[in-house]
């Protein structure tokens, strides 16, 4: 039997520690790579609730009853922007004026791209953010996958990091601490990345859609084309006809699919053609939520790459 001393000393336990519980912020990401750089700041500290989980697509998800209540509840909402999570646009203006709507779009230290319009890119006007400086200046369109370039993950982790510090003190120097040191490990995993895509960095290849730019870029890549403008839409015939032309005119080693989207599409587009198939996950479908998970995606990405990209022996 539980002595009167040790039961009174686990109560006092509790209380003591149930308002350093409470000051913990209440933080809400979006996406999984959104919420894996958020975790990996607060830990020690807290975990963020994510709403687009698992095989889930940013492109066409529909919110649920808890995803409303998480945001309503939140002190913190972290998401790339209006332009990549479509579906959050709407809630995110019945919030509390109490939420922190924290778009990392605009991180300070992030490197914008272009969108790519024409030609084996298409015109398009999905999954693209009409860019804006700090200044609020217009920089025209760009490409919102901005996390595959570790360079912006550490922008993000660090306003993530600084955004958290202003409203929680308390917690403060954990927060800027562990994205200084989530900041030094992506600098090691791009010095490992560089060294494994570089032997395949000149081979062609086909994206399922427009997600990799980032990551084409930073190591020097040679994407010549995407399947698809907009993933929640099946490309046209003639769509189809180009890319399988620019397949064959460009010897494209390989083609990618998707695993939120699973195009039977790129069986039709390799046929005859001598390209391997292969697949690319943007943002970790298959990956556990956490703190590791950015780091993996972006090592699937280079395995799925170097795998695929590979001359046959």
């Amino acid at each position: 039997m539980r002595s009167p001393l040790l039961a009174l000393a686990f109560s006092c336990g509790l209380l003591a520690a149930a308002p350093a519980l409470a000051d913990v912020p209440k933080v809400v990401a979006s996406i999984k790579p959104v919420h894996s750089l958020v975790s990996a700041v607060m830990q020690g500290v807290g975990e963020p609730a994510l709403i687009v989980r698992g095989a889930a697509s940013p492109h066409d998800y529909t919110m649920k009853p808890s995803d409303a209540r998480a945001l309503q509840g939140a002190d913190f909402v972290f998401w790339v922007g209006e332009a990549l999570e479509t579906f959050l646009v709407k809630p995110l203006k019945s919030v509390p004026k109490s939420v922190q709507v924290v778009e990392l779009l605009e991180a300070p230290g992030i490197t914008l791209l272009e969108a790519r319009e024409g030609g084996a890119w298409e015109t398009h006007d999905h999954g693209h953010a009409h860019k804006h400086d700090h200044a609020g200046k217009d920089h025209g369109d760009v490409n919102t996958h901005v996390w595959l370039d570790p360079d912006n993950a550490r922008a993000m982790a660090r306003a993530a990091a600084e955004a958290l510090a202003a409203r929680d003190p308390a917690h403060a120097a954990t927060y800027r601490a562990n994205a200084e040191a989530y900041g030094k490990r992506l600098d090691a995993l791009d010095a490992e990345l560089k060294a494994a895509l570089a032997p395949v960095a000149a081979r062609p290849f086909v994206v399922f859609h427009d997600a990799y730019q980032y990551f084409e870029k930073r190591y020097g890549l040679n994407a010549v084309g995407a399947i698809t403008v907009n993933p929640e839409r099946a490309p046209s015939a003639k769509r189809v006809a180009a890319i399988r032309e620019r397949i064959r005119t460009l010897g494209a080693a390989c083609v990618f699919a998707e695993p939120q989207f699973e195009p039977k599409l790129v069986d039709t587009l390799i046929e005859g053609t001598g390209a391997r198939k292969g697949t690319l996950d943007p943002e970790g479908a298959a990956i556990p939520d956490g703190p590791e998970l950015y780091p993996t995606l972006l090592r699937s990405l280079a395995n799925s790459l170097t795998g695929c990209l590979a001359p046959r022996a």
